[in-house]
């Protein structure tokens, strides 16, 4: 197929949503649930094709078609009613599609039969092969020539592509991900597209896309069980109905060909693969899968469910009891309803600790601390240990050092010295020695900027950054030598507005940011930086000058103490509440990761 085609293909599956800036969030309340900044409210998905209003003006009538242009059926054959014969027939509708805001259509000539018009805007991001989403930021400006055809102006001229106005997609399209395996196989990671269409449509979709595969840049970082992979008919009801497949009740079948000799842990793999994309894509249940005919797993003939690979969630909380902690008078503490208390050796008595991180089993400890020198000595120093001894390792010292970031294998911590340079502190589990190796980041170097923050995904697959205030999302590549490195650095934050502070994971696609702003100080962004959501200010008094982030909880520190967000709130109580323990303290809060 070539490249043109798989466009013209992807187009008609997979769509996306864009950038919500902040300037239209100012009016959200500040007590309800995240919300779209600036979007309207979504209705259901349509496959009508509204035909050109009859005497129509030139002007209306381009903008009719930018509209119709979101629906992507048949080669864009609801736009094609827009265009003249000889237009529609040079029109190249897989050259781009450029997704817009703001869009402007001023005149610029017209007579009787003709008219030139300027459509300007503001460009927010692309759609790219397979529903990816690239976001983007700058103007756009586009000319269009209009003709009297059959007393009905139609577009004669105009560039070749697709643009698409930001409100119709935010009406009709939604984020779903794929989710592929991790390298060590212990969880799955999301790859976020946008699809379009009927919800019947949405599982072969999905299961299409799992099987061409991730991301080029998530692609060196992931396994894909269904490499190769096809799928055998119609994907069906579990009981082999083919109408409404995906919705409601019923569950799916797929049949799967080319597994082979495939053993059961990677069959395991497959079926982890398969059941996340469709169960976050709200297409229950259970999940018939097949292998030429035969049940993928003799264990499970009459379907899988999510509880059969629940190990592999990805939404997963992590199992360890390890608690709420703070960083409070240059020491760690451990917090309970009753108040604080310090940890154990080195990191409870320290006194100089500016940043501290738990890792996710709760058994080792990585802070920042100030060596009192003056410069150009170093001013900062990395110590590693353990927390149930408080014995303690060096690491590494600089003249900054960001607050660490354990990897999910808790035996190594990354951070940024300097601004530019990235490292990882491993700990020998033995001996308790620590060595700091490099993580190349020359693909981050290139963004010219110092780095404030690095946080790593609990996946471990991915590292959001702030670099110069700017918000990034990176892919964690390991070679087979066992080196990393951090590639594809991709701006997420457009429309932020003002600079960001500090930053965490809430789950494996979505990221919490706080920024120097007094009217919407905290937002959730997606990690392909398709939305930007604005979380409750009700009680925060900025700037709120750190982030600490569960997948159940979000934790940050303003001017004047700590507070948390819960996520299972009702959407009409959900505020920041004062964290019982830290009440009238300037503390910064630590969880595991």
């Amino acid at each position: 197929m070539s490249r043109t085609a798989r466009m013209r293909s992807a187009a008609t599956t997979a769509l996306l949503a864009v950038t919500l800036v902040l300037s239209g969030c100012a009016t959200l309340p500040d007590s309800s649930s995240p919300q779209a900044i600036g979007t309207v409210d979504r209705g259901p998905a349509t496959t009508e094709v509204a035909a050109p209003v009859p005497g129509r003006e030139p002007d209306l009538l381009l903008r009719d078609f930018l509209q119709a242009s979101t629906d992507a059926t048949n080669r864009h054959v609801a736009a094609r009613q827009f265009l003249t014969e000889t237009m529609s027939e040079r029109w190249d509708d897989a050259a781009s599609a450029t997704i817009v805001d703001k869009v402007d259509v001023l005149a610029e000539d017209r007579t009787a039969d003709r008219a030139t018009y300027v459509v300007r805007a503001n460009r927010v991001g692309y759609l790219e092969e397979g529903g990816l989403y690239r976001a983007d930021e700058g103007n756009f400006e586009a000319k269009f020539t209009l003709v009297r055809t059959d007393g009905e102006w139609r577009i004669d001229e105009m560039p070749p592509g697709v643009i698409m106005d930001r409100p119709r997609f935010l009406n009709s399209y939604q984020r779903r991900s794929l989710y592929f395996v991790e390298p060590s196989g212990h969880t799955v990671v999301p790859d976020p597209r946008w699809i379009s269409g009927t919800p019947e449509q949405a599982a072969a979709q999905l299961v299409g896309l799992l099987v061409e595969g991730p991301k080029p840049s998530l692609a060196p970082a992931v396994r894909n069980l269904l490499e190769g992979v096809t799928v055998l008919g119609a994907i069906t009801k579990a009981d082999g109905r083919t109408s409404q497949v995906g919705v409601g009740l019923g569950g799916v079948r797929i049949d799967l060909q080319g597994l082979g000799s495939m053993g059961k842990s990677e069959r395991e793999l497959v079926a982890a693969q398969i059941i996340w994309t469709l169960a976050n894509s709200e297409i229950s249940g259970p999940y018939v899968l097949l292998a030429d005919g035969q049940p993928l797993d003799e264990r499970f003939p009459n379907g899988w469910t999510t509880a059969d690979v629940a190990s592999m969630n990805p939404l997963a909380t992590t199992s360890a009891t390890v608690g709420l902690h703070a960083l409070l008078g240059g020491n760690l503490v451990s917090v309970a309803e009753t108040g604080v208390t310090p940890v154990g050796g080195y990191f409870g008595s320290a006194g100089d600790l500016k940043s501290v991180a738990l890792s996710r089993d709760g058994e080792l400890v990585a802070a920042v601390s100030d060596t009192g020198r003056l410069s150009p000595e170093p001013a900062a120093r990395l110590m590693v240990g353990s927390y149930s001894d408080g014995s303690v390792e060096p690491a590494v010292e600089g003249e900054s050092i960001t607050r660490p970031s354990w990897a999910p294998d808790d035996n190594s911590v990354w951070a940024v010295v300097n601004g530019t340079a990235v490292v990882r502190a491993v700990r020998q589990p033995g001996t308790g020695r620590v060595t700091v190796v490099g993580v190349e980041s020359g693909a981050i170097r290139t963004l010219g900027g110092r780095i404030t923050e690095l946080r790593l995904s609990r996946d471990g697959v991915r590292a959001a950054l702030i670099v110069d205030g700017r918000v990034y999302s990176a892919i964690v590549v390991q070679t087979p030598s066992g080196e990393f490195s951090l590639t594809n650095p991709r701006e997420i934050g457009f429309g932020l507005g003002s600079p960001a502070l500090s930053l965490d994971w809430s789950t494996a696609d979505t990221i919490v940011v706080s920024r120097a702003a007094s009217d919407i100080p905290v937002v959730q962004i997606a990690v392909d930086g398709s939305r930007m959501d604005a979380l409750p200010s009700r009680n925060l008094t900025p700037p709120v000058v750190a982030v600490e982030t569960s997948t159940t909880t979000e934790f940050v520190a303003d001017s004047r103490a700590v507070f948390q967000l819960n996520n299972s709130d009702p959407a009409g109580d959900r505020y920041w509440r004062e964290v019982p323990g830290l009440a009238g303290l300037t503390a910064i809060p630590v969880l595991p990761g």
